[in-house]
């Protein structure tokens, strides 16, 4: 068996360990226990309660520290820690999970999402190294890792459930269990395995997140949702137009947007993905000429995804917990749109302006080279508005927008597309990356959206 393999087992089963905490909350002894302590002392019984369950993995922790070898030492080792002599992968991880124990106890968060967040982890990894002994195919391990998260996510849930005798919805095991098993393979295919602590850390307390919103899910739609986002992320890596990670980031926000929104929501999403794909890769030989193509053939990536849809996720979580905040669904449905239509809008101008030239620069309007930042094209300005139109089109198909509430929509992408040819002229380079140019964009256009809808009426507070 390998090290790799070898190492996932033991890491799977000390993730493992996470089943006690259920069974000590549970336990009627240790209730029992706490009971004794006196009022007044230094802890109250619910932070006894909280230490105590923490136990096992602060143990663990304390044993990795002091293990320097031995076959407990090979076993549990990454490469890093024989340089260091110390098992601080393991002790990292153990120590995240006990505090993120003692996070969900003193918080009353959700036991089954904690259970979720390390068994997917932990049981993906070893279902992908497995895998890794057979295959080096990207897609094929990101596959087998997911699905086999998502099985132990759920399962994690299903057993959590019982063991504390509540009651639980199936739907919301399935959502969190998918989206908390996207996340991690995404976090994954970023960061190295010794970094597991991190995606730990944001995977749960995503599912906490989730969990939390005041969602009332049927899981016929969790379960559609689920298969039509596959396929699309599927279609978009088979035809090219996303990387693995790119279509990993695809698919959980269209999932997240499905979900906590509906199918007119994901209608204005995937429009962006489609168009913006295929104008990506109209006449790609040409713009590669003019040193204009996207890199990697035109296949979009993680960063590149989320950076034009971070927003509009932010405004979907929004308009799910509208509620909460007491401020209208509108409001965030005019936010989404608009930071759709500024990335649709951004998209095209630069993949059909870049055709034609020479581009000039925007705040001065001199000629300059093709490909250089914040420079616009008429064509390219007329394809941006055309993509923007695009997106309130479909608003009003599934939102039945007023026709004031299209022209906002539009206006706003061109609104996100200047802002984006402004910082690109101005700030991009030295002080921003393309990646954050936009998302600034695309926030701007979002404010505008918001703002312009509250002014002229269209959206009551």
């Amino acid at each position: 068996m390998a090290s790799t393999v070898r190492r996932a087992v033991g890491f799977a089963f000390v993730g493992s360990f996470a089943l006690l905490v259920p069974v000590f909350v549970g336990w009627g002894e240790l209730q029992t226990i706490v009971g004794t302590i006196p009022v007044g002392s230094v802890l109250d019984p619910a932070q006894a309660t909280t230490i105590l369950v923490s136990v096992p993995f602060l143990a663990v922790t304390a044993l990795s520290l002091i293990t320097t070898r031995g076959r407990l030492f090979d076993l549990f080792a990454f490469p890093a820690d024989h340089e260091e002599g110390r098992l601080y992968g393991l002790a990292s991880f153990c120590f995240v999970t006990a505090g993120l124990t003692m996070f969900a106890l003193q918080f009353d968060l959700s036991l089954p999402a904690f259970v979720a967040s390390v068994f997917l982890l932990v049981y993906g990894n070893l279902a992908e190294k497995v895998a890794h002994q057979f295959t080096k195919d990207p897609f094929v391990l990101t596959t087998i890792f997911a699905g086999t998260a998502f099985c132990m996510a759920v399962t994690g849930q299903v057993l959590t459930s019982s063991i504390l005798g509540t009651p639980l919805s199936l739907s919301l095991a399935v959502f969190l269990g998918a989206s908390g098993s996207l996340l991690a393979a995404l976090l994954r295919s970023m960061l190295f395995d010794r970094d597991d602590p991190i995606v730990l850390l944001a995977v749960a307390f995503a599912l906490w997140l989730f969990a939390d919103l005041p969602l009332s899910l049927n899981g016929i739609h969790v379960v559609g949702a689920l298969c039509l986002t596959l396929v699309f992320g599927y279609l978009s890596y088979a035809l090219e137009t996303a990387s693995v990670t790119g279509m990993l980031s695809g698919v959980l926000l269209a999932l997240l947007t499905v979900v906590l929104g509906d199918y007119g929501w994901f209608a204005v999403l995937i429009s962006f993905f489609v168009v913006g794909g295929l104008a990506t890769k109209f006449r790609y030989e040409t713009k590669r000429h003019r040193g204009l193509a996207q890199e990697n053939e035109g296949a979009r990536g993680s960063g590149n995804v989320l950076a034009n849809s971070a927003v509009a996720l932010i405004a979907v979580i929004g308009a799910a917990a509208h509620t909460t905040f007491g401020v209208s669904e509108s409001v965030f449905l005019f936010a989404f749109t608009g930071a759709i239509a500024a990335a649709m809008s951004d998209t095209l101008s630069s993949e059909i302006g870049g055709l034609f030239g020479p581009p000039r620069l925007i705040t001065t309007m001199r000629p300059v080279q093709p490909g250089t930042n914040g420079g616009v094209t008429w064509q390219g300005v007329v394809a941006g508005i055309g993509g923007a139109a695009v997106v309130a089109m479909i608003a009003v198909i599934f939102f039945d927008l007023t026709a004031l509430g299209a022209g906002i929509v539009v206006l706003a992408g061109v609104v996100g597309m200047t802002v984006d040819s402004l910082l690109g002229a101005t700030v991009e380079g030295p002080l921003l990356d393309n990646m954050a140019v936009n998302f600034l964009a695309t926030l701007s256009a979002a404010i505008a959206a918001v703002g312009m809808s509250l002014v002229t009426g269209v959206v009551v507070l």
